[in-house]
């Protein structure tokens, strides 16, 4: 991770400007203001007044230099510096379509030369964005940005109940069948958003892989539900997940098939230990540079059948799926 950096404020360059007519050395002045003595000779050198027109006017000015320095950052922004892609989100902005779906419509376009909706942000409350009034086309018509620290805190994702801290200690210590795993299986980005949801029973290590062509939320979930909705009730009493945001949608699972949900605690995916082994397994044949917006249904399934075929030593060396069935029938 890079240093932090901060520009020079204005009254950091009125005391450079002083220090500079006192004649007090840019090491010296860097040493003051806690600055690395090349910014402040890059300061003395980048921003340094001359015109023509006023030939006895030369040297460095802090309103001047803060002018400069402004004028150069506002060259470098993307919508200023590309009219054509300037042109393109203020149409669009006019046309009702928020900062966040010019941004994400993009990058479904794949568009070579693309913006993030905070660089939009940022250019509607700009002095060329005010000028267009652009801010009056968003959803709130809000004339000023609303400082990040002043905006509504939102409720927590996952409720405090759903901790993995309150699971009983029957489903921690593998007593009960019916008891799952779930997690998501990422591939390299330039392959898209394609993944794969990985569910396993704890008790018999019976495995379910499913495909997603995204990570939003109702998809993912909605996939997990469709694949255990028809199995007794016994057998799906609870499945643990990890604080994704791909799990955001869990009060569904509950709600539509009566399946309690379980999440780790933040940062700690070894409380999921079964899914995570069933991971490091599943990767031999589901390798990340794998591109998964190719693969199919029925190639997951032989995986699922390999795994589920594979005889287990915590098992007493019989397969995930005849101790599954055993528990099955025993219900």
């Amino acid at each position: 991770m890079g240093s932090k950096y901060s520009h020079l404020t204005l009254e950091e360059r009125r005391k450079i400007e002083r220090w500079r007519q006192a004649k007090v050395s840019p090491c010296r002045m860097a040493k003051i203001l806690g600055r690395h003595r090349s910014t402040i000779f890059r300061e003395l050198k980048r921003n340094h007044f001359q015109d023509e027109q006023l030939p006895d006017i030369v040297g460095y000015f802090a309103v001047a230099a803060h002018q400069e320095c402004a004028t150069r950052r506002s060259r470098k922004r993307k919508l200023i510096k590309h009219s054509d892609l300037r042109h393109l989100v203020t149409d669009r902005i006019k046309d009702g379509w928020t900062p966040e779906q010019i941004a994400e419509r993009m990058r479904y376009e794949g568009a070579s030369n693309r913006v993030c909706q905070e660089t939009i942000y940022r250019y509607i409350y700009s002095k060329e964005g005010l000028a267009q009034e652009l801010w009056w086309y968003l959803p709130t018509h809000r004339k000023s940005r609303k400082p990040r620290r002043a905006r509504k805190r939102l409720p927590p994702k996952f409720h405090r109940d759903v901790s993995i801290l309150f699971r009983p200690d029957a489903v921690a210590h593998r007593q009960e069948f019916g008891h799952w795993e779930g997690d998501l299986m990422l591939f390299k980005q330039h392959f898209g958003s394609g993944n794969v949801t990985s569910l396993v029973e704890r008790v018999t290590r019976f495995t379910l892989l499913l495909k997603n062509d995204n990570r939003r939320s109702h998809l993912v979930l909605g996939k997990v539900i469709d694949a255990i909705r028809h199995l007794p009730i016994r057998s799906r009493k609870s499945i643990t997940f990890d604080r994704g945001t791909e799990f955001v949608a869990w009060p569904h699972l509950q709600a539509e098939i009566g399946t309690q949900t379980w999440f780790c605690d933040p940062s700690a995916p070894w409380q999921k230990g079964t899914v995570e082994n069933t991971n490091r397994r599943a990767r031999r044949w589901l390798p990340r540079k794998l591109n998964m917006s190719r693969g199919t249904d029925l190639e997951l399934k032989g995986i699922c059948d390999r795994l589920n075929a594979t005889p287990r030593k915590c098992l007493g060396w019989k397969t995930p799926a005849e101790v599954f069935r055993e528990k099955m029938l025993a219900q």
